[in-house]
């Protein structure tokens, strides 16, 4: 295992230059961190993607493209000397404005993927600076050449053996003789082409990332001081979690609480690297570990939600006593690459939720042709504008009075589907999309209050 730690800082952690400093004093108030991962500066990923997906108003594709010059450079105007990278800054905001000119033409997830991988590369060469500027032997290094993956575009695979190969090669020896500053949420395929592990991925990269290099440590800075047992926002009397198992941790993320990707918890496990989460506007606030076993294991430990969820539901008459209609849906689903998040069945009907996984956001959607397919064999209905909600804790399944506790409190609610008992460790349940965030607050007075 590495001596040294791996530091990730998400969008709002380098929204500005104060975001940026307070990064940079982290870094430097932890000498065994040498390696740091992180996003682009807040608010402009979502450009990006704008620009990807297609503007075809030469207006508002010339607005956007100055909106992110004008992000940058008002960090950049901050620096004692910019000299050294103002003028790469500025190609990558001239790549941006051709891409975005090919993108009104024939949006591809190709093409979106080295149009938003541009955020990334422009912060990285700015906070690589800062560094340098407060004393610190600071390298920007380029991670395309080091995380590998497929090519399928928006949600790329990482090839672990190929990645830790690199990282053993150029990334190990590069962060025994300076600070590494390096991105998040790209990578490259097999032909060198930019490819991206999808919205959000930058937590899952920088947990690759440990895991390549064997580091001691991953911490992920963001802008709350850990996992709370519900979004603040939703729940005021919601409370910090001090000590979390990766198990808990993997469900809650898996489910909606945006404090980490659902895949980051898994290379970290996989190598038993412990994972913290702190607040960059307040690292002195501490945060959540997230480690193998932890001391306590509540029955309830958290609630998380996720919006934009559809939900189809597939009905046959004749499935009843029948043998293979499953079998045949998820051969469907699989030849289209629909990813499948919950499912619960009858005796005549199935019903299951969609997963987003890839860069676009937005609720997922069924693709027509994989509807028509799929109504061969039955009657489609696709309902979207749906919440999933996530108690999550520990052995609920096999504890008396656990799930009636949890439905007496949420009699006021119309559930339009309840998955139950596959896991010890979750209890999840779809409703309406604008009754949500009151079921959360009920749920958490009752459970957690």
């Amino acid at each position: 295992m590495s001596a040294f730690n791996v530091a990730k800082f998400g969008g709002t952690s380098v929204a500005n230059f104060e975001a940026m400093s307070r990064c940079a004093e982290i870094i430097v108030n932890n000498p065994q961190t040498k390696l740091v991962v992180i996003s682009a500066c807040s608010g402009v990923t979502n450009i990006l993607v704008e620009l990807a997906n297609g503007v075809k108003d030469s207006d508002r594709r010339a607005e956007l493209v100055s909106k992110l010059k004008a992000i940058h450079s008002e960090i950049m105007a901050s620096l004692e000397d910019i000299s050294s990278i103002e003028a790469r800054v500025e190609a990558l905001i001239e790549k941006v404005a051709t891409l975005s000119e090919a993108a009104c033409i024939a949006p591809t997830p190709k093409l979106t993927d080295h149009l938003v991988a541009c955020g990334e590369r422009m912060s990285t060469h700015i906070l690589a600076r800062l560094m340098r500027e407060k004393g610190v032997d600071a390298v920007r290094f380029d991670i395309r050449e080091v995380l590998k993956t497929d090519s399928d575009y928006g949600k790329a695979e990482p090839n672990i053996e190929a990645t830790k190969q690199q990282a053993e090669k150029i990334l190990i020896p590069l962060c025994q003789k300076h600070v590494v500053i390096t991105q998040g949420f790209i990578g490259s395929d097999d032909d060198g082409e930019t490819t991206t592990l999808g919205r959000g991925g930058s937590d899952y990269s920088a947990a690759l990332i440990a895991e390549a290099v064997e580091a001691s440590g991953l911490e992920i800075w963001t802008d709350v001081p850990g996992i709370y047992t519900t979004d603040p926002r939703i729940a005021p009397n919601a409370r910090p979690i001090p000590e979390i198992s990766f198990s808990e941790a993997s469900e809650m993320a898996n489910f909606g609480a945006k404090i980490l990707h659902p895949s980051t918890l898994l290379p970290a496990l996989r190598h038993q690297i412990p994972v913290f989460v702190g607040s960059s506007k307040a690292p002195l606030e501490g945060g959540t570990w997230v480690r193998q076993t932890v001391e306590s294991a509540p029955l309830f430990r958290a609630l998380a939600l996720r919006n934009n969820q559809t939900m189809v539901t597939l009905r046959n008459p004749r499935m009843f006593q029948a043998y293979g209609f499953l079998a045949d849906v998820f051969t469907v689903l699989a030849k289209h690459k629909i990813s499948v998040d919950l499912v619960t069945t009858s005796e005549v009907s199935v019903s299951l939720t969609l997963d987003q996984t890839d860069t676009g956001g937005g609720a997922p959607e069924l693709p027509e042709a994989a509807q028509q397919e799929l109504e061969q064999l039955c009657n489609v209905e696709v309902k979207q504008s749906l919440s999933l909600i996530a108690l999550i804790g520990n052995n609920m399944s096999e504890t008396k009075g656990s799930a009636a506790e949890v439905f007496d409190a949420l009699d006021d609610f119309n559930i339009r589907m309840i998955c139950y008992g596959a896991s010890p460790h979750n209890l999840c349940f779809l409703l309406d999309e604008d009754e949500s965030k009151e079921a959360v607050k009920v749920l958490h007075e009752e459970l957690f209050e």
